[in-house]
């Protein structure tokens, strides 16, 4: 049994369809969906917000270059164009922890290296999931106190949105 986390972004177009679209193409492994977050940008500032949110997976029959190749079809999907490293996009699907798996492969990081200083991942998966933890870092909880609290206070709960 393969159970991975993946965060979704959005932040070009219709953000909350794209997101939808991840949602709809994971439907058949789908085990829960956080709610919806919106984030300044991380990495490169200068452009739109994004839309954030977590989905937990399950499948036998999927291990972690499964999901990356799952999440890399959506992003194709969405008509994702990578023109900027943290630029702007359409899709951005990342496989953030697949259970206890580690990797250093370049292609494919487990658990995905950003995880533990981004509040735009951190926040909408304690949302989900209060018991989550990052292999090699310790619970999702905990980690999350260290982050200054600008970041924190970057992430907005979207109430009016939903993910279904």
């Amino acid at each position: 049994m393969s159970r991975a986390v993946l965060s979704l972004g959005s932040n070009l177009g219709d953000r909350l369809r794209y997101l939808r679209l991840a949602v709809e193409g994971f439907a058949d492994v789908l085990v829960a969906a956080s709610p919806v977050y919106e984030t300044a940008p991380w990495g490169v500032t200068d452009q739109p917000d994004f839309l954030n949110a977590i989905l937990v997976v399950e499948s036998p029959d999927v291990d972690e270059w499964g999901w990356l190749r799952r999440a890399q079809e959506l992003e194709r999907q969405a008509e994702r164009v990578r023109e900027q490293r943290w630029g702007p996009r359409t899709l951005d699907v990342d496989v953030v922890v697949v259970g206890e798996v580690r990797s250093d492969d370049p292609d494919l990081r487990l658990p995905h290296p950003g995880t533990p200083t981004r509040a735009t991942v951190l926040i909408p998966w304690l949302a989900l999931d209060p018991g989550a933890h990052v292999p090699g870092h310790g619970p999702v909880a905990d980690i999350l106190k260290t982050l200054p609290s600008s970041d924190v206070d970057d992430v907005h709960l979207r109430t009016d949105l939903t993910l279904r």
